[in-house]
């Protein structure tokens, strides 16, 4: 049997493959990483720290857009102004979409095509989002199924033709959420292999606890104010992470920034935003960008007025998780990106 351990550098994922170091050969453990384009350095850093604290080799994995990118070239060129020009009536599941005059629709498509003919730039996460013509929501979270859950099922059935007795360890907790708490410790994946949750049960002072006992230091961003250490900043973002973000990593949000005018070009709307909270722009007649959120992260209760007191030096170590008595970071690590 063999064990495939996802491993995103997060404090679950990481106890999972320390369980997997602790019960298992190290011949039988293949841990992988998908990289979604949209991850902090420290990161990266961090996976190469465990992979050196437990002599274990990360296979990183990230998803080439190529086809779907093409793909979505030619429906645009070829459908789109028919489409905007015939509109759609509503009907139980979509709402009706009035037509569009033909020069705006061939204004709109062109618009649209000066991307999509550059090619893809290679970063998966801008790719999904410039081929969507938006971010992703949290009521449309395809970048985790995109970018994570169908990279690492493909890579368990690729694996699953090599190796007999092939499982897929998750790290996964019930109590993060009434989805996960419904989630079962095993089960089969088309028949092709198993998936195994074996921290299913676990609460959070477990993880770290599992963390101390084999002397692994836990991913520093979660010393750093960060609730999670997957992408930077995450569309799930709370209000307190941005600002840590903001002040920590600057760079992070001007490369946001830039995202969101690339990918509103390539959007029908000419318009996309990393979040979708309506309450953060202070004028409401501009459109709303990752700085209105910085600037809304900046304000007390009620998000109107600045708080001066929320926009100090942050302090060197800074978690929810009671990290900071003990903080020592992985040799050679950097806080900055």
């Amino acid at each position: 049997m063999i064990a495939i351990v996802s491993t995103s550098g997060g404090k679950d994922s990481t106890a999972t493959l320390i369980l997997a170091v602790q019960r298992l050969q190290h011949d039988q453990i293949f841990p992988v990483f998908a990289d979604t384009g949209n991850e902090n350095q420290i990161t990266y850093d961090y996976l190469d720290y465990l992979e050196s604290k437990l002599s274990l080799r990360i296979t990183r994995l990230k998803k080439d857009f190529t086809v779907e990118w093409w793909d979505r070239r030619d429906y645009v060129r070829d459908n789109w102004v028919e489409k905007m020009v015939k509109g759609r009536k509503a009907t139980d599941k979509s709402p009706e979409i009035l037509p569009v005059p033909r020069a705006e629709a061939e204004e709109i498509t062109a618009r649209v095509l000066s991307v999509l003919e550059k090619g893809p730039t290679g970063n998966p996460f801008l790719d999904l989002c410039m081929i969507k013509g938006r971010f992703p929501s949290r009521m449309a979270q395809f970048c985790t199924q995109e970018l994570k859950t169908k990279l690492l099922r493909d890579y368990g059935y690729e694996m699953a033709r090599i190796h007999q007795g092939v499982e897929s360890w998750q790290g996964v907790r019930a109590d993060e959420s009434p989805q996960r708490a419904k989630l079962l410790e095993r089960e089969s994946e088309a028949g092709l292999f198993d998936i195994y949750r074996p921290i299913l049960k676990w609460n959070v002072a477990q993880v770290f606890q599992i963390h101390r006992n084999h002397g692994i230091e836990p991913n520093p961003l979660y010393k750093l104010g960060m609730g999670r250490v997957g992408c930077m900043p995450c569309i799930n973002a709370k209000k307190d992470e941005l600002l840590s973000i903001s002040q920590r990593f600057p760079d992070h949000i001007s490369r946001i920034e830039e995202w969101e005018k690339i990918v509103s070009v390539a959007s029908k709307r000419g318009q996309a935003t990393f979040f979708k909270h309506s309450e953060i722009a202070f004028d409401s007649s501009l459109r709303p960008t990752i700085r209105n959120d910085v600037e809304w992260s900046q304000t007390s209760h009620g998000g109107k007025t600045i708080d001066l007191t929320r926009i100090i030096e942050p302090e060197p170590c800074v978690s929810s998780y009671g990290l900071c008595e003990t903080y020592q970071q992985p040799q050679g690590e950097s806080n900055q990106d």
